[in-house]
């Protein structure tokens, strides 16, 4: 009878558990995986609508993936932001409307070009919301046609001292006070190039350069009436109430789940995007590390509904992560 060698059949199945256990192991290492090894910093600036959103993933980066890094989060506005990304300043500028041609043509003349040095990634879908006092009990629906002539100026009187009585009959017959983002944003331009189709507004609008103020003068004035992204009134809802707009088939509530293209909100839906300097993602691991994030699971995709933004198919989110993947 041949003799078991039981020691040496040991030693083989344990090495082999583990070096199974190692395969295993790597196998389940995610982008999303902390490294600790990463260090530096990453600047985002841009979109005052995006800045929460892009703040949530900074944050949820830092602390989960990777303290080594800090990243960096401004909000001077859509415009601001890429008077900053052009000549270099910053590694990605988030913004609340897409890229203009003219910002275009001066990354050529600093010899960037859009996909080969400059990636635009769209992060989600944001929905335009008017929003009015919530002692206002009069304008809770609107027509979108109503909203386009009340900002418009010159639709109800040369000096544009516009009542809502003027809008109709049975509203009070009280002056309304218009605000709203000023140029730097991207939400001010969408607004006026999209929604005025780039008429002149009312000349009494207030624009203003902080989203919070806005807030605090609608929430202090029973005659007001402002629009910004759908995440400040989000946030807002004790202080503010969103008009529900129709749009022709009856008055719709901006919700996440009327917000998107092909849904009902989608008249008042745009894109908001972020845009990733290629050469610094390719020079700066942190910043690449970084941006790789934003398009992976725990990124964009998961925390866009927990900041007012409706997300994007998984598969958008995906491509972009391939295209990353790819850098060298």
């Amino acid at each position: 009878m041949r003799k078991r060698n039981y020691p040496i059949l040991l030693s083989l199945v344990l090495t082999l558990m583990v070096i199974v256990g190692g395969c295993s192991s790597d196998q389940g290492k995610t982008k999303g995986q902390e490294n600790t090894d990463l260090k530096g910093s990453v600047i985002v600036d841009g979109s005052g609508t995006v800045y929460p959103l892009m703040a949530n993933i900074a944050e949820n980066y830092m602390t989960n993936l990777s303290s080594g890094v800090s990243v960096q989060v401004g909000r001077a506005g859509s415009s601001a932001g890429f008077k900053k990304f052009i000549p270099g300043e910053i590694d990605l500028a988030d913004a609340s409307r897409k890229i203009k041609d003219e910002e275009v043509s001066q990354l050529e003349e600093k010899g960037l070009k859009i996909k080969d040095d400059v990636m635009e990634i769209k992060l989600a879908y944001d929905g335009l919301t008017m929003v009015i006092n919530k002692d206002n009990d009069w304008a809770q629906e609107m027509t979108k046609d109503e909203i386009v002539k009340l900002y418009l100026s010159g639709s109800y009187h040369s000096e544009d001292q516009v009542k809502w009585s003027d809008v109709r009959g049975d509203w009070p017959a009280e002056e309304i006070k218009f605000y709203g983002p000023n140029e730097n944003h991207g939400t001010y331009e969408f607004f006026y190039e999209t929604i005025l189709g780039e008429k002149e507004m009312v000349k009494t609008a207030q624009l203003q350069q902080e989203y919070s103020t806005l807030v605090d003068l609608v929430a202090q004035d029973k005659n007001a009436i402002a629009f910004f992204g759908y995440g400040y009134y989000e946030s807002n809802k004790d202080k503010l109430q969103a008009i529900e707009v129709d749009f022709g088939s009856g008055p719709i509530e901006p919700s996440l789940e009327t917000i998107g293209e092909g849904l009902p909100y989608a008249d008042f839906t745009r894109l908001v995007y972020t845009y990733l300097n290629l050469n610094y993602a390719k020079e700066k691991p942190q910043v690449l590390d970084f941006a790789k994030f934003i398009v992976s699971p725990d990124g964009a995709e998961k925390l866009a509904g927990l900041n007012g933004f409706a997300p994007l198919p998984s598969n958008v989110y995906e491509e972009y992560a391939k295209e990353l993947d790819q850098l060298k």
